[in-house]
């Protein structure tokens, strides 16, 4: 992606709120339906930003909408900009950025015509590699905070209510309610939390964070009652704005939201190094992410301060977990020959001089596919004993080109079940290699 930046103001500010009037509907329509793309736990969306259409990530759990430079669209320009400096969760320091106000984003008849973005164009931070499709941004607040917001992840629909039409009692029909607290713009829920069988429930405060692919984390530094399970694994838990983050993970017994309780869930417990802004939220002890979410029709009211739960047909899914140990991106796409016959009608009945028939009438075209690489290898995992290392290249998955899988695809077969064997042929250093990995649940 191309950023015009223009009237560019070089100072530094801290990330902050900026007053905009929001998004707003254009029609007397009672509603407006968005599909969405829900890869990996991360639901994405087409929004239109000042004329062009971009995919946006959908996150609680952040207050402002961020762009990031992605050369794979046209240019898109912005005005009133100036550079600050942005952080987040992750081990490295705060990061440039560029602010720009006066946006235009419209999802269909649901417009804001004042809306601020905040434009990164550090390429090191890429949520494209890890979706496996083309990613430009985060959208979080903003789009919720004015609106009846119903997040459908079974029909992959978003529905958003037109607030000048009354129908939030028609709409929450046999749905539970929850109060939800929103701090800095993002919703908080309360629940209670069985970190072992012998000690009292934690009563918890957690962000709703749909940008999470976990199902819980858990600020070890925030509370002494916060306790790491006798089986754990050291793992890369994900990348956040401003670097990698490392953690452990184990199962506790239970995490209960009203009636909503979720059994032996995996529970993710962040380095205090990469969570030092947590502190910043009194009370705050962790998240739900939207290994949790998914698995119930959600309906958001920021304006009223409640979000509705109803449970859906993912509700009693097993909490997995990637036990092969690798974590596989994204890395770009490479020029693949794909054979196709021409006419076969005319080709079955070709002959030479000879009268001898022609066997066929192959042809070949090239078609762009994605190319995969491992990402990070976690210690003792059945990877790492097998041989497999950061940076090798996914050429064959149980002899089927990598190529042919989504990403989606491969996390899945990675989490897929105990004691599957899974053959990977890679490159490195110019080199093939094969390797074997058997998938070992030890959580």
């Amino acid at each position: 992606m191309k950023f015009k930046l223009l009237s560019i103001v070089l100072f530094f500010l801290s990330f902050t709120i900026s007053g905009q009037t929001g998004f707003e509907f254009k029609s007397n329509k009672k509603k407006i339906t968005l599909p969405f793309q829900f890869i990996n736990n991360l639901i994405i969306i087409p929004i239109e930003v000042n004329g062009v259409t971009l995919n946006f990530m959908l996150d609680t759990g952040v207050e402002e909408t961020i762009l990031f430079s992605i050369d794979d669209t046209e240019e898109v320009s912005f005005s009133k900009v100036e550079k600050v400096k942005i952080r987040g969760f992750g081990t490295n320091n705060a990061f440039e950025a560029y602010k720009s106000e006066n946006n235009n984003l419209k999802i269909k008849n649901f417009v804001d015509q004042n809306h601020t973005i905040y434009l990164v164009l550090d390429q090191e931070i890429n949520i494209s590699s890890q979706v496996g499709i083309p990613v430009n941004g985060i959208i979080g607040n903003k789009f919720f905070k004015d609106n009846l917001i119903k997040i459908d992840y079974t029909a992959k629909k978003i529905i958003i209510y037109n607030p000048n039409v009354n129908q939030l009692k028609e709409v929450t029909k046999n749905y539970s309610s929850f109060s939800i607290k929103l701090l800095q713009g993002k919703p908080y829920i309360n629940a209670n939390s069985f970190f072992t069988t012998d000690k009292p429930v934690l009563k918890s405060m957690l962000l709703i964070d749909t940008g999470n692919t976990d199902a819980f984390w858990f600020f070890k530094q925030k509370d002494k009652n916060i306790v790491i399970p006798n089986k754990y694994i050291d793992d890369y838990l994900g990348r956040g704005f401003s670097g990698d983050i490392f953690g452990k993970r184990g199962r506790i017994p239970s995490i209960a939201i009203g009636d909503f309780i979720f059994n032996n869930p995996i529970v993710a417990f962040p380095d205090s190094i990469a969570t030092s802004d947590v502190e910043k939220i009194e009370g705050r002890l962790g998240s739900v992410g939207n290994e949790v979410m998914r698995r119930c029709t959600t309906i958001y009211d920021y304006a009223k301060g409640f979000i509705y739960l109803k449970k859906n047909s993912s509700y009693n899914d097993l909490f997995n977990f990637n036990m092969s140990g690798i974590e596989v991106q994204h890395q770009g796409l490479q020029w693949i020959p794909e054979s196709f016959e021409d006419n076969p009608v005319v080709s079955n009945n070709l002959f030479d001089a000879s009268g001898n028939k022609i066997a066929n009438n192959l042809k070949y075209k090239f078609e762009l596919k994605p190319v995969y690489i491992i990402s990070n290898v976690r210690k003792d995992s059945p990877a790492a004993l097998a041989g497999l290392k950061k940076e090798d290249t996914i050429i064959k998955i149980n002899a089927i080109n990598a190529y042919n899988f989504s990403l989606e695809k491969i996390n899945d077969l990675l989490k897929s079940e105990e004691g599957k064997i899974i053959e990977f042929e890679i490159s490195r250093n110019g080199q093939i290699f094969k390797f074997k990995i058997q998938l070992k649940n030890i959580l």
